[in-house]
């Protein structure tokens, strides 16, 4: 029987996770080098705990099915970082980040969780600044902030458009000195596909080398995911090609309960697709948003160059609705108010794009200036399109980009298989149902340099797992159901391809289970997701061996995982009878379209528990919101 305990610490918020550090249990320094920690997936969060228990003297496993840590997909996040210093001195403070992130997500987030990431916001910056992240600075010499969605501050620490690469560069040469030292040890190109539990207990991983197809296995007195989210689900997102869920997945199969999948995040700042062969969407960061005027035609259908129409024929519809917030409503809100004019027939492009238009701000501060902040995103949009924003305005599109739900974990960041912690993106802890831009590069950092190494401290000292090796007979039988698996998707030797697959399915999740909900969608959805997945192992066609590199088998493996997980993400979102941050349910919404939020029915997180193949149980958990009390959520 699952019972779920959130083990938020007594006290004040500002206090209780200075207490609770000081009330968990150390491990003895000369004892640290007898426990073994894998880590799997170095991103932000990946690379900076791993390189962090390193550094305290643990013996470290690290993994990623890269060829190099640096790869990660933390590099795409490119507009800021945020903190809560009060550079600006415009009134930002630790309570401000902290209300700002609870109400941008909704008030779905619990608040111990996300008190806690704006208290150690501060110490990220500096952590980085000593790493030589080389942070935009002021013209005195002091590090530069801006704006983001959701907030009437600047926080945003930025490194041009490309933070979240400057900052993995600090957290890779932190995790490339542990590995000369010698205290982690790399694993490149494994991905592991399932967790081997014994008595209840994370012991290891089992893995696949993706050179050469041998499966692997590695044993550990605790499991750390840092694996990413699963936006990939739609195909067309704006994650890297190889983002997957499936070692999150797995770990929910074998007992780790997955939380509020229905969490999705549409940002509104990507390019438009531009023909059916594409593999993936292009972001273009919401930094730009500071700057850039969100506008469509007040005329239907108008085919017109967008530098002719006059001011007077544009609808800035943005500035309209939320004046207060503008350009720089939360991401959920500004994708549904591009769905909106796109369904009003006011769509630029064939109706699939608005524009993002610079002209004001190259007036105000020169082109020069612009080009400062913004160079490389405005270089990534010429190349692509051809078109120059200096010039003409950009064209944008909403597109999947971030999961907010994921592995449920407490406040330890630990998961209901204890030794199993999950990190970043990979767990549900702290952005409710709406994540708030430049809060992603925050949580991972966070996550792994100031949270992992207290609360895994405590777990190895207070319950001292032992260490299993990998003959065990536990071992052995994951391998080999790993093996089934794999021999299993190639023996089908169907006709249609897996991303031909996949395409249907991201298809059906993107017009059923993606910016807008209904009851009749959902229902549809789960039926035509159980029908392709049928189809999948009846016709699928992998070529190729599992003894070689074979990368169509591994994407294989990942959309076996994406059909459970789309058909939980629509049960979860047909259990939901409201409407918030990224979950919009069209039959619960205001008279002027905003959405409609049940708190007293739904104020809690829902925690899935796998029980079989298409069957989970649900698990809530609630929220209790003492310092931040939920209300409308209004950016007007």
């Amino acid at each position: 029987m699952i019972k779920l305990e959130s083990k938020i610490p007594e006290g004040h918020i500002s206090e209780k996770w200075t207490n609770h550090k000081f009330n968990m249990k150390l491990v003895n320094p000369a004892n640290k080098r007898k426990y073994t920690v894998i880590v799997v997936g170095t991103g932000l969060a990946g690379a900076s705990a791993a390189a962090t228990m390193g550094e305290l003297g643990y013996n470290v496993l690290a993994f990623t099915y890269h060829d190099s840590a640096r790869r990660a997909h933390s590099i795409a996040a490119q507009g800021g970082i945020n903190a809560s210093k009060n550079y600006q001195n415009d009134g930002d403070s630790t309570y401000r980040l902290f209300y700002d992130t609870v109400k941008g997500g909704d008030f779905r987030a619990r608040e111990a969780n996300v008190h806690r990431l704006a208290e150690v916001s501060g110490n990220i910056i500096d952590q980085c600044v000593a790493q030589g992240v080389p942070f935009a600075r002021e013209y005195g010499g002091l590090l530069d902030n801006r704006s983001f969605g959701g907030a009437q501050v600047s926080r945003t620490f930025y490194a041009r458009g490309q933070t979240g690469q400057q900052l993995l560069l600090g957290a890779f040469s932190a995790l490339n000195r542990q590995v000369d030292k010698g205290t982690v040890k790399l694993f490149t190109r494994r991905e592991m596909l399932d967790v081997v539990v014994i008595d209840g207990k994370a012991k290891g991983i089992v893995c696949r080398n993706l050179l050469t197809g041998e499966i692997e296995k590695y044993s550990a007195h605790a499991v750390c995911l840092a694996t990413g989210g699963y936006a990939n689900v739609y195909f067309l997102s704006t994650n890297a090609m190889n983002c997957n869920v499936t070692a999150a997945w797995r770990a929910h199969k074998r007992g780790a309960l997955f939380a509020n999948p229905c969490f999705t995040q549409i940002h509104p700042t990507c390019l438009p697709l531009h023909g059916e062969s594409q593999s993936k969407l292009t972001l273009m960061s919401e930094s730009l948003r500071n700057d850039g005027r969100v506008w469509v035609s007040k005329k239907k259908g108008d085919t017109r160059n967008p530098n002719d129409i006059p001011e007077e024929e544009r609808d800035y519809y943005l500035e309209r609705k939320y004046p207060s917030f503008g350009n720089l409503a939360p991401r959920d809100i500004s994708s549904r108010s591009a769905k909106e004019v796109f369904d009003d027939g006011r769509g630029v492009k064939g109706g699939e794009a608005v524009y993002l238009d610079f002209k004001d701000a190259i007036n105000r501060l020169g082109k020069k200036a612009i080009e400062e902040r913004y160079g490389n995103l405005f270089e990534i949009y010429e190349t692509i399109t051809g078109e120059n924003p200096y010039e003409v305005p950009m064209m944008i599109y909403p597109a999947p980009h971030y999961t907010m739900g994921g592995v449920w974990v407490d406040y330890n960041l630990m998961s209901t298989i204890p030794g199993l912690f999950v990190l970043g993106e990979a767990n549900f802890s702290d952005h409710g149902a709406n994540r708030l831009g430049a809060s992603a590069l925050m949580q991972g950092l966070a996550d792994g340099y100031f949270v992992i190494p207290y609360t895994m401290g405590n777990y190895l000292a207070s319950d001292k797992p032992s260490f299993e090796k990998t003959d065990h007979p536990e071992f052995e039988k994951v391998a080999i159901e790993v093996k089934e698996l794999t021999n299993k998707l190639l023996s089908i030797n169907g006709k249609r391809t897996v991303d031909d697959i996949h395409k249907q399915l991201g298809r059906i999740m993107w017009n059923k289970v993606g910016m807008a909900r209904n009851e009749k969608g959902l229902r549809e959805a789960i039926t035509e997701i159980r029908e392709l997945k049928d189809e999948f192992w009846k016709n699928v066609t992998i070529p190729g061996s599992g003894d070689d590199v074979n990368q169509t088998l591994e994407r294989a493996g990942r959309l076996v995982d994406y059909f459970e997980l789309g058909e939980l993400m629509a049960k979860d979102a047909l259990d939901r009878n409201e409407s918030c941050g990224g979950h919009f349910r069209e039959e619960y919404q205001f008279e002027d379209g905003e959405a409609k939020r049940d708190d007293e029915n739904y104020t809690f997180v829902s925690a899935w528990e796998f029980a079989g193949d298409g069957k989970w149980n649900l698990h809530k958990e609630p929220l209790d919101f003492e310092y931040v009390k939920p209300a409308i959520r209004s950016y007007k």
